[in-house]
């Protein structure tokens, strides 16, 4: 699936002109047709995972739109869950258990979850780094358009494949139900884990009431 720059530029909530000077230096994956920048979804999302992304999303001025990405973080976390007693020594007893309290709920099969997750891990870990990762596949089970998202806070850290070695402490898992929503809220979900404020409210482990009301207020500041 290949993107125009607009479309990434609302995607990532990275203004266009970040987005091309990125391409230009060779910060973000690209190529050109007909003197025109061109993504393609994978690479981007492959991107987004193994950049050091608080880097990257660090600092960067927000685009200025609404509609109806506007709250879209919120609006998954609302649908799914928030988890403070998720335990286990490994990746995959994570996963297990998440899926187990959280597929139940999206009359999905957690076994099958599980493994799709899993099968994601192992092409690529989903560790973003400084203790956070987001567990998510390309497989979009979800129909309509009910993306949802689950915070989890481990009990205890565990190796996660990070690229800087930190041990993860927090998960966001992500199912989304079309390629567009996927990537946004990766990103969504990146920008977050970069904000100081809000990585700030996430050492709290906060619950779902107050998280979500966090995030509400953070994503308005982006509009």
């Amino acid at each position: 699936m290949d993107l125009e720059i607009q479309e990434v530029s609302e995607l990532l909530n990275v203004p266009m002109e970040t987005l091309l000077q990125w391409a230009g230096e060779g910060k973000i994956p690209s190529y050109t047709i007909q003197e025109r920048y061109r993504f393609n979804r994978e690479e981007i999302e492959d991107w987004v995972m193994q950049q050091k992304l608080l880097d990257s999303f660090d600092g960067v001025q927000n685009s200025k739109k609404g509609g109806q990405l506007t709250f879209n973080l919120f609006r998954a976390l609302h649908k799914g869950e928030v988890f403070s007693d998720i335990h286990g020594d490994t990746k995959e007893s994570i996963i297990k258990e998440t899926m187990s309290r959280l597929a139940p709920k999206l009359k999905l099969d957690p076994d099958v979850i599980t493994e799709i997750l899993m099968e994601r891990e192992e092409l690529m870990p989903t560790a973003l780094g400084a203790g956070f990762g987001i567990p998510h596949a390309r497989d979009f089970l979800l129909k309509g358009q009910n993306d949802i998202v689950a915070c989890v806070f481990l009990t205890k850290p565990i190796e996660y494949g990070a690229l800087d070695d930190v041990p993860v402490h927090t998960l966001f898992f992500l199912l989304a139900s079309d390629d567009k929503r996927h990537l946004s809220l990766l990103a969504k979900i990146a920008h977050l884990i970069a904000n100081p404020e809000m990585r700030q409210t996430l050492s709290e482990k906060p619950n779902k009431v107050k998280l979500l009301e966090r995030i509400q207020n953070w994503e308005a500041k982006l509009t």
